[in-house]
């Protein structure tokens, strides 16, 4: 009965430390892309938002017409999320940027994906979340956002910065990876038929 018992004993029975030796950390060219990105990401949102808030300073209204009537640089500061969501809950925000960064490092480190396409994304989210979490923490809580989208005259997009803009396109990549994946899964899943 010992020897039964021994042998059923399920692969979830060991020890956690040799369950986590067994996971396949990412590779070299899978850090490069994904460290290289967050750092180089985080970097241009940061100087780009102390650059154009440093010139529109100098500018009369502290605004700049790019394309007349559709875009425009402006100062705008945000207390909250997306669109304005939890304004004036800063520490809420902190929190929830670094449960989030703490989420996309996890997934990295231990996602076994060996997509290209996730590694890009995930480093995009690394950077968007790094540079608004920057402007929380050392900005008492404002966001700065400069960039100003006229999509109706007279209607303008909520204002956004270049951290904003690599999350959305980070939430656009891991879209088409979640697509292409389900794609070549029916596609094996009809050869093994």
């Amino acid at each position: 009965m010992k020897k039964e018992e021994s042998n059923a004993r399920p692969a979830l029975g060991r020890p956690f430390l040799f369950r986590i030796a067994e996971i396949k950390l990412p590779g070299l060219k899978a850090h490069i892309i994904f460290w290289s990105i967050a750092v180089f990401g985080t970097a241009l949102d940061l100087s780009s938002k102390s650059a154009v808030f440093g010139w529109l300073e100098r500018q009369p209204d502290h605004r700049f017409s790019i394309i007349d009537g559709f875009l425009q640089l402006v100062m705008a500061e945000n207390t909250g999320a997306a669109f304005g969501i939890a304004a004036g809950q800063r520490y809420l925000l902190v929190a929830v940027s670094v449960i989030a960064l703490t989420v996309i490092f996890v997934v990295f480190l231990l996602g076994g994906t060996k997509q290209k396409l996730v590694h890009v994304a995930l480093g995009l989210f690394a950077a968007g979340v790094c540079g608004n979490l920057w402007d929380r923490i050392f900005n008492d809580g404002r966001v700065r956002d400069f960039i100003d989208v006229v999509y109706w005259q007279g209607r303008h997009w909520p204002a956004f910065n270049i951290a904003d803009s690599m999350l959305c396109i980070a939430v656009g990549l891991m879209i088409i990876s979640s697509l292409s994946t389900g794609r070549s899964s029916q596609r094996r899943a009809r050869q093994h038929k």
